[in-house]
């Protein structure tokens, strides 16, 4: 490619006054500066490749002392200089659509000195990439400590290499720091979960930033965007379908226990780890939405109170007044979990989006890991770990006074 002309700005040297004993003050002469803009070239022409490095060369005999990208933004564009300092190249990513300001300082063959300023711009992107993060915090922001981050792209991501672009984008930052990585679920939804549940009382921020950066041919990052949530207590649920008991656990501590009834035979309920995804004072329930023919003798149709979901197929920890005399005895619903009207509405007031409900010893399927909640913590850590890009866990410690692009601080 045609180097550019670039336009000078000479760089004018202080004469320095040198003393020796019992002599007159001498002049040293000063190195004579010179305009370096014919002698310095960029690859980067109007609408440049944002894919492609930028190179800074001189002519021969000359050389390159120091070279400066700077984008609109006013981040520096990191770059190698060449050990014979004929050449410096970038060395991170250049924007789409964006004006870089470039600074050059260099030298003749006789060491004459000078610098010369140029600017270029990029390309703008075929494609953005955009994406939408989660949970949603517009509310209050608390979660339980089973929550996992979310992230949807508005494009998928096959290529290896831009999928690993993707998780270099996507910030977590925690107070308390943990240990933590992203799971591809599909091309285009990414889930992130430390290796153990979050803490309590955690100050969780995640952030995308991308804006600009070649992720795969003709597709670049879009608008930054970040959110900023809080875990509360820890709370974790246990049912046992065996024992016919509910164990609600906050901190550690055993706080109730409860008689409840599970799923009956070919309505067993799931066996694992499930994550609260809402909560309904009132809700319609009717067989016909999990396969129950009207008018067979398994088909029902009720109002329920104080229901709890874990499962978007219409699992729920609800009030089940038509069954207390098998509560603590027997397994007898459709594959939710009932219990009392008095414990479903302390349970329903006790419990987050976000809270951990584990389900054991029943006779059912295991939950599935993705696609009808929350079923990330079923998957072993080192499972979870070969579904990153990067291949690696990442930390979550950082500063709270660094803003990432797009998000609110650290809520306090």
């Amino acid at each position: 490619m045609h180097g550019v002309a670039l336009t000078a700005a000479l760089l004018l040297l202080t004469p320095v006054v040198g003393c020796s004993s019992g002599a007159a003050p001498t002049a040293v002469r000063p190195v004579e500066a010179v305009d370096v803009s014919g002698l310095v070239h960029t690859s980067a022409g109007g609408d440049a490749d944002p894919a492609k490095p930028l190179t800074v060369t001189a002519d021969q005999g000359g050389h390159l002392t120091d070279v400066t990208v700077t984008g609109a933004d006013g981040r520096v564009v990191a770059g190698q200089l060449a050990a014979d300092r004929t050449s410096w190249q970038s060395t991170a990513r250049l924007k789409a659509g964006t004006r870089y300001a470039v600074r050059v300082a260099a030298e003749d063959d006789h060491g004459r000195r000078g610098e010369t300023t140029s600017e270029f711009g990029t390309a703008a992107a075929q494609h953005l990439l955009t994406a939408v993060l989660g949970p949603d915090s517009s509310g209050t922001g608390l979660y339980g400590v089973g929550q996992p981050l979310t992230v949807q792209l508005s494009e998928a991501v096959k290529d290896p290499a831009g999928r690993q672009e993707v998780e270099r984008g996507l910030t977590v930052v925690s107070e308390p720091a943990v240990t933590g990585a992203w799971y591809w679920v599909d091309d285009k939804n990414l889930h992130f979960r430390p290796k153990e549940y979050w803490p309590a009382n955690a100050k969780i921020r995640l952030g995308y930033d991308l804006q600009g950066v070649p992720v795969t041919a003709g597709l670049n990052g879009g608008e930054p965007v970040g959110l900023s949530l809080r875990t509360g207590d820890r709370v974790e649920v246990t049912v046992d379908a065996a024992s016919h008991y509910l164990t609600f656990r906050r901190n550690g501590a055993e706080v109730r226990s409860i008689p409840v009834t599970t799923g009956k035979p070919g309505f067993s309920t799931r066996n694992g780890i499930k994550v609260v995804l809402g909560k309904e004072a009132s809700v319609r329930m009717n067989g016909e939405t999990i396969g129950i023919k009207q008018g067979s003798t398994e088909a029902y149709d009720l109002e329920v109170k104080w229901a709890t979901r874990v499962t978007w197929s219409g699992e729920y920890v609800h009030a089940a007044p038509w069954s207390v005399g098998s509560q603590g005895v027997d397994n007898v619903s459709h594959g939710c979990t009932g219990m009392s009207t008095e414990n479903a509405q302390w349970f329903y007031d006790q419990t987050r989006i976000g809270d951990l409900v584990q389900v054991v010893n029943s006779k059912g399927a295991a939950m599935e890991p993705f696609g009808n909640g929350f079923g990330d913590w079923n998957i072993p850590w080192d499972e979870w770990l070969k579904h990153s890009a990067l291949g690696r866990a990442v930390s979550t410690a950082g500063s709270s006074g660094t803003q990432v692009a797009g998000s609110a601080p650290l809520l306090g």
